[in-house]
């Protein structure tokens, strides 16, 4: 029995803000969206565009009316790249870094509900 990672999920709190993150800091697409027809939900499906197929699914609740508190937010979603350094510029330069990791060579970028994402250079 082979089990496939489908996607991950983020709960956001606001989605269009989210959505412009994920398009500028990473380059994900929309591929999917669905909600609600009362306008109680929305989820949309965002892509890298390779052929892995691993979508982050971000969900919006419409009756959330304070931010998501994520505790100790030791739970992150990594991402490989390989213009690593033009990356992190760019990162820098959004000011969305949150912690660098020079030891390891990864640094850790942060969205705008504050989850943590980790980029990680391509090693050959």
């Amino acid at each position: 029995m082979q089990f496939t990672i489908v996607h991950t999920n983020l709960t956001v709190f606001d989605l269009d803000k989210s959505l412009a993150f994920y398009k500028e800091a990473l380059g994900l697409k929309e591929v999917r969206r669905s909600e609600a027809k009362d306008g109680s939900y929305k989820i949309v499906f965002l892509t890298d565009g390779t052929d892995g197929g691993h979508m982050l699914e971000l969900t919006w609740l419409r009756d959330k009316k304070t931010p998501y508190e994520l505790g100790d937010n030791e739970t992150h979603i990594a991402f490989r790249v390989k213009e690593f350094d033009e990356a992190r510029e760019k990162h820098r330069a959004m000011g969305v870094i949150c912690f660098e990791n020079e030891k390891m060579g990864v640094y850790f970028i942060n969205d705008p509900d504050d989850y943590w994402l980790e980029i990680i250079p391509v090693r050959e």
